[in-house]
């Protein structure tokens, strides 16, 4: 009983974190998972993650699409050449050692943080459309992005956003809602690739992605009275992820 409020309460917090700062907001995911919820293996972590972040990116997605913020050629070419990176990357991360890949994500996470802190411009196109040139720079974008976000098992939001912004020079809500459509590909090809070896706990997934359907509702909610203070919660949740780094990295090198 107590394994199950924990895995609802961890959903519940990435899920409001994810609401309220976006991109970034779903790394707590995997640390909670070992550490809170109690999941022994970090592979199965890192699946249980992924699956997660996919869910949640695409019941995001709709309601972007539905208020036309989506640009589809760009987003669907972008995740089709992620797809295969991101199957590769998380080939490579489920076969290597538990504690050496929880070393890399934490200091994925402190990548993470950072990315948080600087300032984004928010200018753009946006009536941006897909041509060859657009398209010889976002494929290959796609392919590493994917990778990364695949050996990870993180959405890779972080990336994705400015990556879309420079090979299109999108604005950042079309980028924003855009990236959706790759985490939401990126995270199930690595689920499903962690499934495919048995490395997903569905019963536990089921429970984290109830919790975070209701964070996400608490933390729209708490979105629209945090946006006075944004900028200083950011750095604030900024903080907290450099020091959640710090201890897995902490754990993982005492575990090895």
């Amino acid at each position: 009983m107590t394994g199950l409020i924990l895995t609802l309460l961890s959903g519940a917090l990435v899920g409001s974190l994810l609401a309220l700062f976006g991109g970034g907001g779903s790394v707590l995911a995997t640390p909670l998972l070992l550490y809170v919820v109690g999941v022994k293996d970090p592979h199965i972590a890192v699946g249980i993650s992924a699956l997660a972040v996919s869910v949640n990116a695409a019941i995001n997605l709709t309601g972007h699409a539905r208020a036309g913020r989506v640009k589809w050629p760009c987003a669907i070419l972008f995740a089709l050449a992620g797809l295969a990176g991101s199957i590769a990357g998380s080939s490579v991360a489920k076969v290597m050692d538990g504690q050496r890949l929880l070393l890399f994500f934490a200091i994925a996470m402190a990548a993470i943080a950072i990315s948080m802190l600087v300032p984004k411009r928010s200018e753009g196109d946006p009536g941006v459309a897909i041509t060859w040139p657009l398209a010889l720079g976002l494929a290959p974008a796609g392919l590493v992005i994917g990778g990364v976000a695949g050996f990870f098992g993180i959405g890779g939001g972080f990336l994705i956003v400015p990556g879309l912004m420079m090979a299109t020079g999108m604005t950042l809500a079309n980028a924003s809602a855009s990236s959706l459509m790759a985490v939401a590909i990126f995270g199930g090809a690595t689920a499903s690739n962690y499934a495919a070896s048995g490395l997903v706990d569905f019963k536990v997934a089921g429970l984290f992605i109830a919790g975070g359907m209701v964070g996400s509702f608490i933390g729209m909610r708490g979105a629209r009275r945090l946006q006075a203070n944004a900028p200083l919660a950011r750095q604030i949740f900024a903080g907290l992820i450099i020091l959640v780094a710090i201890y897995v990295a902490y754990r993982s090198v005492t575990l090895q």
